[in-house]
Order: C-alpha cells, then structure tokens, then sequence
C-alpha cells in the first residue's frame, strides 16, 4: 500500500519558520514506518489557510495522486485538512469512492474500518464545532464592547477616543453630520450625490484632507440605522 502526506500552516511566519511543517512530516514519516507502508510523496500547503479546500492547490494534487493508487492519505491532524464539516465530509467521501482512505494521527483516525469512518464523521463536526464556539465568543465580546461604548477597531465617524484609548464619546461636530447624512438620505439623494454635497461644502471626514466618497456616507448610515 501507498502512502502520501498532506502537510499545511496557515500563517507565511510559520511557513518560513519551517517548524510545524517539519513536525507534520516528522510524523507523517513515523507513521509509514511503524504500519510498513510506502510513504509515496509529501504534499505542503506552506501560508494558506484551511477554511476553504478548493483553494490548497497541493491538497488537491494529493487527493489525486492518493486516488488514483487507491492509498492513504495521512495528515497530522483533521485541522491540517479542512477546517469546515462541508469540506472534511467531502475529502472523505472523494477518497471513499475511488477506494482510498485518510488517516489522521492527532486524533488517531483510520477510515480503512467502519468504526473509523463513523468517528471520522464525528470528529469533522467536533472540530467546525468548536471553530464556531471561537466566532462566537469573539461576536459576544465585541458586542459587548460596542455596548460599554469601547473602541472596536476604527474610531467611527461621530464619535472621539478618550485618554484611556478605549472609551468612545460622541463628537458634537460629526453627530451634526450624521443627522444631515440622515436627512439628505430620506429626501431621497444618492449616496454620491450626498457625499458630492458635503465635498463641495468643504465638511471635514474623520481622516483630514480625505474626501467624501458614496461608500463612507453608506457605512456610516448603516451604522447609525
């Protein structure tokens, strides 16, 4: 039986390094010798990341050089593969219909028996799973930033940074705008026309010396909405 390794990081810090990739393959190596199989070729991804699999062009090549042997496809780790359910179920079940398998040894995954295939299932929705308990503490977090009137990234357009660098005061000046924007907005102009408007009135943006553009007036009246 034939093998090929799929290897990947996500950030050009890590790819450069070398560090993870080497411990991938390390392992990948290890695997392959212990089990007595042919450890065909190496794939990396080096800097991409794994939300998407239609992007990883090296993650593509082993998929079809593994399928075309009807080998094993070994991975470090499900995340190393995908990062979606969508995507990992797909990689399984391409490999399932030209007869080849994946076997993951983080979580000590072997889809060559029933047994694995189902906890190759289960693994996939644990690890979405968990990436969307992340997003969603960092949504709840956030929020509650925008609740406490803290800064969350850009300064935004009617209001200004206290000493602390993190509480937001509204600024009398830029609220002024704000409520024009509303009211040119509601008699029926254009983004364009609106931000052509304050242009020509000479009205400061947030940035000095930058001018109005149809997409600042939008965000800033769908922020305010």
């Amino acid at each position: 039986m034939q093998a090929f390794g799929y290897v990947r990081v996500s950030t050009e810090n890590q790819a450069n390094e070398g560090v993870s990739l080497e411990a991938q393959q390390a392992k990948i190596q290890a695997w392959c010798l212990a089990n007595d199989v042919e450890l065909a070729g190496v794939f990396i991804d080096a800097g991409i990341s794994g939300k998407r699999a239609d992007n990883r062009p090296e993650l593509q090549n082993a998929l079809t050089a593994v399928s075309k042997v009807k080998g094993v496809l070994v991975v470090y780790s499900l995340s190393r593969l995908a990062r979606s359910t969508k995507d990992t179920i797909n990689i399984g079940e391409r490999l399932d219909k030209a007869g080849a398998d994946l076997v993951s040894l983080s979580e000590k995954l072997d889809t060559t028996s029933a047994a694995g295939k189902m906890i190759f299932r289960m693994m996939a929705v644990l690890a979405e799973f968990e990436r969307d308990q992340v997003s969603e503490r960092t949504r709840t977090a956030m929020q509650h930033m925008k609740t406490e009137s803290l800064r969350v990234g850009q300064i935004p357009f009617g209001s200004d940074l206290l000493e602390d660098g993190k509480t937001l005061v509204p600024n009398v000046r830029e609220q002024a705008v704000i409520e024009q924007l509303e009211a040119l907005r509601e008699s029926g102009m254009s983004y364009q026309r609106i931000a052509d408007d304050l242009n020509q009135k000479n009205v400061p943006t947030k940035e000095a010396g930058k001018a109005w553009k149809a997409n600042t007036v939008r965000r800033i009246l769908m922020r305010t909405a």
